[in-house]
Formats: structure tokens, sequence, C-alpha cells
């Protein structure tokens, strides 16, 4: 196997070489980093390397492999991760996209980390993240704009931008992301990745309370099906305190990747036009239509719909501005964009917030109910095609919102609502990754992971890979 076919094989599959001692953590470690110091400054999907400290933990790791019963090491041992630039990482700076952070250290460990930690992986550093993760592409002043893989002329999403980023391009065999609004599925599909993003209550957000209402939740971005159920089984559990909690999977996330395993038949939703945005682009509605014929092919049975936003937007809005009240940051590092997003939210008063909670959990309630008809809602992630880098950047604030809005529109409600969602390769267009997103009933990701694996095998996507490497 040559370096760039190790540097692409699937993070379980590096696993198990590892665990065979086909390779060590450390040769794989090396690899990764040897890749980011080469390829990372065409790309700034990286705003922190630890470079001695992954070689440190990976010598560690590989005398460990020694002397220790491959049975008995955690599933990830030795394989290279990276962690969003919004998540705490004990003694690694936590910048949130602000470049006057950039040497700010963080005191802890997000719960998610440390399960990422117990599950072996090495940490290789933190991916670029847009100023305080508030908009949908990966430009954060002070730090190089982060670019898509595919083709640097364009943003690989946001906000987990850097994250999507670096896997795609091969300098990590797996991330952790965060989603608030599609931070996690608009990235994948702009990088052509599997992203997920869990139900609320199935990851900790300890040792911090519960993000925007529980609108905000890690998850995995990965080259396979498998890999991301593997690492969300990881992420998955409570922590004492947690305000909403989920019992684990069984059989495991993992399992249920497994093509051997059967997928009864389903009933299956999909829309392409959202109110009020209206129709997706021709390329956005392909990529659904074409999922729809596999999916029929596969004996689903699916069904159009229309869906309608607008009474979630002014509530939507408001939630957006008091994040960056929320934030508590210093407006004088904040970005002009996050600087008047943080004066409309010092304008809501607590009782309007307390409104738009209650407007969001009624349309919530009144989407959940739709599932009662089916067990999948088949979306476009994004309704036009990929942004080109600093497209959006003399726009003012409200020019902002609204696109960001427009382009986002299939995204958010879901984590209003809680439910799972996944993000899949569904082709290209005009030479760039487009992808599909499945959601599922309240707690069902299982059946998602399940969806996702199926059509992973009958039209697989692993083997694509930017022209970058």
């Amino acid at each position: 196997m040559n370096l760039v076919d190790l540097a692409y094989t699937p993070a379980l599959e590096q696993a198990r070489l590892i665990r065979t001692k086909e390779i060590s953590p450390l040769e794989l470690t090396q690899l990764y980093l040897e890749r980011i110091q080469t390829l990372d400054p065409h790309l700034g999907s990286y705003f922190t390397v630890t470079q001695e400290r992954a070689l440190a933990d990976a010598k560690a790791k590989t005398e460990q492999l020694s002397t220790t019963d491959p049975e008995k090491l955690p599933p990830f041992f030795g394989v290279p991760t990276s962690i969003k630039d919004l998540t705490s990482v004990t003694e690694m700076p936590c910048t949130y996209g602000i470049a006057a952070f950039r040497e700010k250290m963080a005191t802890f460990d997000r719960a998610v980390v440390a399960r990422m930690k117990q599950a072996g992986f090495t940490i290789l550093g933190k991916t670029a993240t847009p100023q305080l993760g508030t908009v949908p592409y990966t430009e954060a002043p002070g730090f190089p704009p982060t670019r898509n893989p595919w083709n640097r002329d364009y943003t690989p999403g946001g906000s987990s931008g850097g994250a999507a980023a670096a896997v795609a391009a091969g300098l990590c065999a797996i991330a952790q992301g965060t989603d608030g609004g599609g931070s996690i599925r608009l990235p994948a599909a702009c990088c052509g990745l599997v992203g997920i993003k869990p139900a609320r209550g199935r990851v900790s957000s300890a040792p911090l309370g519960d993000c925007m209402n529980g609108l905000v939740t890690d998850g995995p971005l990965a080259r396979t099906v498998a890999d991301a159920a593997a690492m969300l089984d990881i992420m998955s559990g409570y922590v004492t305190g947690d305000p909403y909690w989920l019992p684990d999977p069984e059989p495991s996330f993992l399992e249920r990747a497994r093509t051997e395993n059967p997928l009864e038949p389903l009933k299956i939703a999909f829309a392409t036009r959202i109110e009020p945005m209206g129709d997706a682009e021709p390329i956005c509605e392909q990529a659904v239509s074409e999922t729809v014929n596999l999916l029929e092919g596969m004996g689903h049975t699916c069904d159009r719909i229309t869906l309608d936003i607008s009474e979630l937007l002014e509530s939507l809005t408001a939630f957006w501005y008091t994040g960056l009240v929320f934030a508590n940051m210093p407006p004088d590092v904040l970005n002009p964009l996050n600087q008047e997003l943080l004066k409309r939210g010092q304008g809501i008063t607590g009782g309007q917030y307390l409104q738009a909670v209650t407007k969001l959990q009624i349309m919530a309630r009144q989407i959940v109910a739709m599932f009662e008809k089916f067990d999948v809602l088949l979306l476009p992630v994004f309704m036009h095609s990929t942004l080109r880098v600093g497209e959006w950047a003399d726009l003012s604030p409200d020019e902002v919102l609204q696109k960001s809005l427009d382009w986002i529109a299939p995204c958010p409600l879901f984590n209003v609502t809680g439910q799972p969602a996944i993000a899949i390769p569904a082709g290209f267009a005009n030479g760039l990754p487009i992808g599909v997103q499945m959601v599922g009933r309240p707690a069902a990701e299982s059946t998602l992971i399940a969806l996702a694996a199926q059509l992973e095998a009958a039209k697989p996507w692993n083997h694509n890979r930017p022209p970058l490497v």
C-alpha cells in the first residue's frame, strides 16, 4: 500500500492494521503530519498543529502496542484525528476563530474529547472554524481562509469547514465537528464526506450546559458510513447532570452500518422545494432525484412533499443574535459581522428570547408529528452551488444572514427539532462534491446509518480523491 492510499484508508481499517502490527501508531501519525506540512499551507484546514504532542502520544502508543494484547486495545488505538477549534482540549489553544486568542489555552477536555482519547485516538491539532461558528463558510479574520480540497477557489463550508477539508484532503483519518444549524452536514456535502448530526441528548455537552437550548451537538465527519457510525458510538453516552439524554443504541451504530444486516422497506418523503426560499437549484434537485431512484430500486417507497419553514425564521434569527450574547466575548475582538449580531442580540429581552424558544418548540412538535407518516425525510443539504472563497466578504450583516439562511435552508430546522440527520455524498457538479441529507425520527440514528450504508454499497464514494492530493 502506498502512502496516499494509507492516508485514505478508513479509520476502522487503520485501527485493524495497527492491532495486527502492519503499521505502527507512530508511522501513521508521521504520515499525517508530513501531509499537513506539505498540503495544509494550500488549504488552511488547521489553526493549530500539535506536532510534538501528537508524536509523543504516538510513540507511547507504539511502545504500548508491543506489550498489550491487541484484543484489549481501545477501538481507535493509534488512529490520528482532529478536534474543531470551538471545542476545548486541555492545554491546546481554543481560539473560537478569534485571532487574538491564538495563545489562549483550554484548561479542560470537553466530554466528547475525553471519550475520543479513551477510544485511543491521537489528536493532531485543532481545525479551522469561522469566528464563533456563526457563518456557513470558514474565513476567520487573522487566519488564512479555509479552502475546499476539490477546488481551492471554493469554500469547504462551515462552521466545521476545517474538519471537513482536513478529512477530504487526507490530513487526518476522521474528525470531530459541531452542528448548530448545519455545521457538520454542510461541510460534509461540500467536501464529499459523511457527516452525522446526532439526535439531541445523544452526545453530552459536559462539563458545559446545553448550548443554545440543545440546538448544538457534536458529531463525526468521515469518509465512510462505518467510520462515522463507529465514531458516533464513541462519542455517545450520558454524563451525570446532562439536561438531555438517550439510552445507548442496541445494537451499536457500527453494527447497523453493516450491510449484511437486513433493512426493511421504509416510507421516505423527499423535498426539493422549501418555502419561503422556493426550489433548490437544478444540481441540488438532481442529487435528490438520483438518490430517490436508488432508494426506490432498493424497495423503499418515496413520496414528494413541500417543506415550509416560514414560521421558523424570525425565532431562529433571534437565536442567532442571542448566541453572540451567550458567547460572552469582548466586542473589540469580534469582526464587524459578529459585532453587529452581538448588538442585535443585546437588544433582545429575556421575555422575547423565551417567546422565541416557545415558538421553536411548537414548530418542532409540528415537524416531528409529520414523521408519524414516514420513516425518513430526504433533502438537499444546500439550496444552491458551493460558494467561492470571499464571495460574501463585502456584504452587510443583513445580506450575509439572509444569504446564509437561503443557502442552508434544509438544515437548521432539525437542530430545532433535535432529530438526527446524516449527510452523504451524492456525486459531483462542476467538479465539486454535492450531497444529500436524510433526517430520521427522534433518536433514530440507527435507521439513517443503515440506510446510508445501503446507499454507499450501491454507489460507493470512498475511492474519490481531490485533485490536490
